[in-house]
């Protein structure tokens, strides 16, 4: 993981997309375990809390699952389940700006499809 963070949003959001985009790109696969609290903390030099907090939110959106003396493991399913949510997310808040700034540049579905 890389460990430049924003100063515009928390840390340990910003953890919790990291890990999401790796259950989207197939780094961490559903029954895989996500690396311990105390490494994640340890390589990034950041706060065990915050890895704890990043991992709760992943444990409370069903992402990610407790097994006792085990660790957290990836789901069954996260990785449809995440990009299912993402790609709502993507059309209800990102496309309709995408699309004014398209209309507004007057870009043909050519032009962009060309330029794929």
């Amino acid at each position: 993981m890389v460990s430049e963070w924003s100063d515009t949003t928390p840390i340990y959001v910003q953890l919790r997309e990291r890990v999401l985009a790796q259950i989207l790109e197939g780094a961490i696969r559903p029954g895989e375990p996500l690396p311990s609290v105390r490494q994640v903390a340890g390589d990034l030099a950041i706060n065990p809390l915050t890895v704890s907090k990043a991992y709760q939110t992943l444990a409370d959106e069903g992402v990610v699952e407790k097994r006792r003396g085990l660790g957290l493991y990836v789901t069954e399913g996260a990785d449809v389940q995440v990009r299912e949510r993402e790609r709502e997310r993507f059309l209800g808040e990102e496309w309709p700006a995408i699309v004014a700034r398209i209309r507004r540049l007057e870009l043909t579905p050519e032009r962009l499809l060309r330029d794929l």
